[in-house]
């Protein structure tokens, strides 16, 4: 499976480098990814991280639809980068708050995973950051850098060390990202 996680790693480092500059051509590289990444987690026994990418190909579905269709109402025609509307933060805390605990009891109870509560504690938070990544609100990059950090410690515990790598630089971008994307705001909103 090393392969995978290298192939994985690499298409990971492209996906990353479109989301920093807002391309919409991310979302190609949001399918390839967990369709590789599904193979590699199952190997490894996370399987709430396998589950987690059957939802990134659909929300990487969902999210070209949206940047490409759901910004027409918008002067150019693109989905402007927004603040997390403060509506929907007690809704995504209950969603994250509902998959983390339903997620941890799946693996406690159905699975031989050795870390159930980290392991739904990224891919809950996952499903959190996917959404808020496709309405292009700023903050998801807040959350992506909590997955991120996670994430690369579990890998490393997991021994699966390109994708820990991957990870932690990941964590770096985010951070990156995000400035990057209020700078963008800014520019759009003037």
């Amino acid at each position: 499976m090393d392969y995978l996680e290298i192939l994985g790693t690499f298409v990971g480092l492209i996906y990353l480098w479109l989301e920093y500059k807002a391309s919409i051509h991310l979302w190609i590289a949001s399918i390839i990814m967990p369709a590789i990444y599904i193979f590699v987690y199952y190997e490894a026994g996370l399987y709430a991280d396998t589950g987690i990418n059957i939802y990134y190909l659909l929300a990487a579905i969902y999210g070209w639809v949206f940047w490409t269709f759901g910004g027409k109402k918008h002067a150019k025609g693109e989905l402007p980068i927004t603040h997390t509307p403060s509506k929907v933060i007690l809704p995504l805390t209950i969603v994250f708050l509902v998959a983390f605990f339903a997620i941890a009891w799946i693996l406690i109870s159905f699975t031989d995973s050795t870390v159930p509560w980290l392991d739904s504690f990224t891919t809950a938070l996952s499903i959190i950051g996917m959404w808020m990544l496709a309405r292009k609100y700023v903050e998801q990059w807040l959350v992506w850098i909590g997955v991120d950090i996670v994430s690369s410690g579990l890998y490393v515990y997991k021994e699966l060390n390109f994708t820990a790598g991957l990870y932690a630089l990941y964590t770096i971008i985010a951070i990156f990202g995000y400035l990057k994307w209020k700078q963008i705001m800014q520019k759009q909103s003037a």
